[in-house]
Parts: structure tokens; C-alpha cells; sequence
């Protein structure tokens, strides 16, 4: 499932997405902050023509990643804009700030006073929910014209932390014909529907894949090593994650966490595995962040990451939007891979006036620089058979980002049958479309606090099989001397659907109204904004992304 942002501002305690933290009440003055300001960097359309050149199998730039060193030398503020924010900060009495390698992130330690007065508007509040506390504006920021030009955004300010909404049972779900008699998907069924040898592990010692968390819940290593024990026997297979950045918390294994894990170490079996987990270190730190950091600060880190967390576009600011667009440019430069869940919504909703309701995209689904993930179900549920689509799976075109140049020919191959299209006031057919690709989401087995859990369903089980397949190819490219998949959207897109099973029956969740009454987007041949380009069919896709 997606993990879903508050977002504050005035409207903080009237947004049903936010009605579930309890206010607790203002924050003292002299309490500890954390915040995290993001200073405007430099050659941005510098950083897109250089990712668009080495993501191109048909360009002689194609794979010549750059180090985090050369990206920080692209990326790195101007010294003026350092100038001016350490000035501001340091005028009001900042003294303990953090800079990251690339110099363009600062996270720097305050009281709520000095916050208050560094950005006039807010006023900080402690919110609880479940347990967990955190402090943030109820109100929005400002900051003053001379500084503003050398800054994209001050985070922990007003996004609230992700809703620990765990993955949803299949047999909860409505429509899901026959769940409680299904076998269930386990590594086996991952292997067999996807064309998956017990040979096809991992061997290449620099390969590398990961997982990134925002709940606050935890894999326990005894469920990983139990899960391998039930379900992995055919096939060689790690039974540890080699590292964890940041903080495992105790308490109960959270099943998004389990399931993550769990499936990308059995897909991409034998694959040295990294987690990120929330570093919860502050009430003020919004762990999506702390993560993107992380990677700013890291000179080595895996090939292959996924995520499962997103929001409304609409809930969030285009400022913020771009900046982060640009630090997942920042990773597809030094050749990695951003794989994200396209979300449990399908098209999603937002309900408007008068009927004049509109599809709802999430981001970072909707991100141009990310290849996201979308859901599918087996036909038949009582054997392995094709797949057709998963109501849930999210889908749809950005209201932020125009269409991606590389996906143009596909996306308005798809919107030329208008006839199967929903109403065009529902969604822009001009914005980034998506997801790319897709994989089984539904009746998942787990093992969580040592207990066989079965029908757990969401696009947070189709990324990380994704995830660990686009890592074993990695891992032949690199047996060959090839370099890593890195951004895979233009080369998934050239290919044109091949070493992919397409699509084409289902339709997945819209607006409950009565123009389209509940119903989205429809899968058709080849691309479409249900479950992208399709499945993996493995060796196929190898073969086809060995070549390039």
C-alpha cells in the first residue's frame, strides 16, 4: 500500500487525510528542531540533458554514469547562495548546521523561537498519532525575497510523517473472487509465471539492491530467515540483509516491512540487500527526506531501490515536487535505479463540487524520472495463469509534469481509442503518464512476527518483485562488463513491450460518480495507464536488456 504525507498548512486539522493526529498542543519556545532547507542548485537543465544521454542505449554516452563527486560538481550551490543562506541562519543566532556531500541540503538545529522568527507564519504545535509525536507548523511559512531565490524549500516545517496504513488482506478487499481458496503468490509463483531457473541467482560480488521504508515498523531478521525456510528451498538465497541505514526499532515486524524484504531478496535471490528505515531521530525530520539525503551523502550505495510511498500530487507544492525530480535525476546520473509503487487507488478521485470530480495522481508515481510499478492479478486464482488487472492499481497522468518525450509514441497510441477512454475532463492526457510496468499485487504469502500470513495485496508487492528482477539482470550486465541498468524508462519504452507479458483485460478503480462509476482506466495492447508496458517474462527481458 502507499504510505500517505499530511500535508499542513491552514488547512491541517480540516483534511481528512490529517483529522487522525490529535493536536496535543503549541510547542515551548525553547524546544529542539531539526529543519532541512534545500538551497537552490546549479545546471539543473544541465543534469536533465546528461541523464537523458546516459539512459539512451542509442546514444554513445549511453552507461558512462558519473561518481558523486562529478555530480556534486554539477549540482553544488554558488557560493552567493551559500553565502546568503548560512548569513540568514547564522543572523539569527543558527549555529549547528549539516551540510550533505553535494552541499545542496542543509539540516541545521533550532529552537521552535528561532524557527518561528527565521520564518514568519509559522507557529509549531506537537501533533500525536498512535503514539508517535511530532512537531510542525499549523500554518504556512514565508521567507524573507533576498533569501527565497537561493532556496527551493525548509522541510519539517509542514508535511506531516507517513500513515502507518498497512498493507491491505485480499480477502478485506471487495471483488476478489475466490481469495480465501487461492494457493497464494509465493517466490515459487513469482519464478514459475515469470520464466525464473533456480539457476537465475545472483553471482557478480558488486551487485547490489535495497528497500527504503518511511512507516515506522520494522522487518525482524527471524522473519526473513523463517520465510526463506518455507518458501525459498529451490534456489540459492541470502538469509541476512547485509545492512540496515538507520534505526531498527523494536516492538512487532510492521507487514509492509516484512513483505518488502521478503520479496525482493527472493526475486533478486543472492543479491546483497540494503534497508533504509526511518532514522526517527527527530520529531521534526520527515523520513522521505532524511532518505533522499542519505543518498546525497553516500558514495557508494545499491544499484536497485524500491519504494513504497506516495501522495497526492495536489497535496504537495510544485517547488517541492521539482527539487525532488532532480534528486532522483541526481541518482539515475550515477546509474541507479528508482523503481516506485504506483499506488492502491487506481486512478484515485478527488470529489469537487458540483460533480466536477477528477482523477487524483500520486507522486512520486507520477514523477518523469522514476519507473513505477503498477498491479496485476492471475485470470484464473486457482492456478498460474496470465494475469489481467488489479482494480487497485494505481495509474494516470501527472497534473504537474508534461509527457516525458521518451514515452510520447506509446501514451498517445493508447489515448487514440477514445472511445475506451474516461471522460477527458477526469485527467490532463498531456502529463507524465504511468506506471511503466507491472507485476502480480495480489494474495501475497509473508511470514511476520514468525507467523505464514497469507492474502497480503498492493503495488508494494509487485515493486520489490520488479526490483529484484531488474537486479538480476544487473547482475549479468555486470558478469559481461556492462554497466548498470540505471534510469530504465527510455530503454524500457525502445523496447517496445518486448520481454514483457501485455495486459490487456480489467479496468481499475475511479471516481464514485455517476459519469464513470467507479471505473478508470481500462488495460488495453501494448502501453496503458493501468499496468504500463506489462509483466516480466525474464529471460526475454534479459536478453533484450543484455543487447543494449
Amino acid at each position: 500500500t502507499l504510505q500517505s504525507y499530511c500535508f499542513a498548512g491552514y488547512k491541517v486539522l480540516s483534511s481528512p487525510k490529517c483529522e487522525d493526529w490529535l493536536h496535543v498542543g503549541q510547542a515551548g519556545p525553547l524546544e529542539e528542531l531539526e529543519l532541512t532547507f534545500a538551497l537552490k542548485q546549479q545546471n539543473v537543465g544541465r543534469v536533465k540533458d546528461l541523464l537523458e544521454l546516459v539512459s539512451d542505449p542509442d546514444s554513445q554516452h549511453y552507461g558512462k554514469y558519473l561518481t558523486l563527486e562529478e555530480v556534486t560538481s554539477l549540482v553544488k550551490p554558488s557560493q552567493l547562495t551559500e553565502k546568503v543562506v548560512l548569513t540568514w541562519l547564522q543572523s539569527h543566532g543558527v549555529k549547528i548546521c549539516h551540510t550533505v556531500h553535494t552541499q545542496d541540503f542543509l539540516q541545521c538545529s533550532m529552537t521552535v523561537q528561532v524557527a518561528e522568527t527565521l520564518l514568519p507564519g509559522t507557529e509549531f504545535h506537537r501533533y500525536n498519532r498512535d503514539g508517535q509525536t511530532v512537531v510542525r507548523s499549523s500554518s504556512p511559512y514565508s521567507v524573507h525575497d533576498d533569501v527565497s531565490q537561493h532556496l527551493d524549500f525548509v522541510g519539517g516545517v509542514l508535511r506531516f510523517p507517513p500513515k502507518g496504513r498497512e498493507v491491505s488482506r485480499g480477502w478485506a478487499g471487495t471483488g476478489r473472487s475466490g481469495s480465501g481458496f487461492h494457493l497464494g503468490v509465493t517466490p515459487a509463483t513469482i519464478r514459475t509465471r515469470y520464466n525464473l531457473t533456480a539457476a537465475d541467482v545472483g553471482t557478480a560480488a558488486n551487485n547490489s539492491q535495497a528497500v527504503a521504508q518511511f512507516l515506522e515498523q520494522f522487518y525482524h531478521p527471524a522473519d526473513l530467515a523463517e520465510f526463506m525456510i518455507l518458501f525459498a528451498r529451490g534456489f540459492k538465497h541470502h538469509t541476512e540483509v547485509e545492512r540496515v541505514v538507520g534505526t531498527q526499532g523494536g516492538g512487532k515486524a510492521g507487514m509492509e516491512a516484512s513483505l518488502d524484504v521478503e520479496y525482493i531478496m527472493s526475486t533478486g535471490a543472492n543479491i546483497s540487500t540494503w534497508v533504509f528505515t526511518n532514522p526517527g531521530r527527530h520529531e521534526s525530520q520527515e523520513p522521505f527526506l532524511q532518505w533522499m539525503l542519505l543518498l546525497s551523502n553516500m558514495s557508494a550505495v545499491p544499484w536497485v531501490h524500491t519504494i513504497s510511498y506516495g501522495d497526492d500530487e495536489d497535496s504537495l507544492s510544485t517547488a517541492y515536487m521539482n527539487r525532488i525530480n532532480v534528486e532522483f535525476m541526481k541518482a539515475g546520473l550515477r546509474g541507479i535505479s528508482m523503481l516506485f509503487a504506483s499506488g492502491d487507488s487506481g486512478a484515485g478521485c478527488r470529489y469537487l463540487k458540483k460533480e466536477n470530480n477528477v482523477f487524483r495522481p500520486s507522486f512520486p508515481a507520477s514523477s518523469p524520472y522514476v519507473t513505477t510499478v503498477g498491479g496485476t492479478s492471475f485470470k484464473n486464482p486457482f492456478k498460474i495463469s496470465y494475469e489481467v488487472t488489479d482494480y487497485i492499481s494505481g495509474g494516470g497522468f501527472s497534473n504537474a509534469f508534461a509527457m516525458p518525450d521518451y514515452q510520447v509514441k506509446a501514451v498517445n497510441a493508447y489515448l487514440k481509442d477514445e472511445q475506451a477512454l474516461p471522460p477527458k475532463s477526469y485527467f490532463n492526457s498531456s502529463g507524465r503518464a504511468y506506471p511503466d510496468m507491472a507485476a502480480l499485487s495480489d494474495n501475497y504469502w509473508i511470514v511476520s512476527n514468525l507467523i505464514p500470513i497469507p492474502w497480503i495485496s498492493g503495488t508494494s508487492a509487485s515493486t520489490p518483485v520488479v526490483g529484484g528482477i531488474l537486479s538480476l539482470i544487473n547482475d549479468q550486465r555486470f558478469l559481461k562488463g556492462l554497466p548498470s541498468l540505471g534510469f530504465l524508462n527510455p530503454q524500457l519504452y525502445k523496447l517496445q513491450g518486448t520481454g514483457l507479458f501485455d495486459v490487456t483485460e480489467g479496468c481499475h478503480l475511479g471516481c464514485l460518480d455517476e459519469k464513470v462509476e467507479g471505473k478508470g482506466f481500462c488495460a488495453a495492447s501494448s502501453w496503458d495507464p493501468v499496468t504500463g508496458w506489462g509483466t516480466p517474462n525474464y529471460p526475454i527481458l534479459l536478453s533484450a536488456l543484455l543487447h543494449s
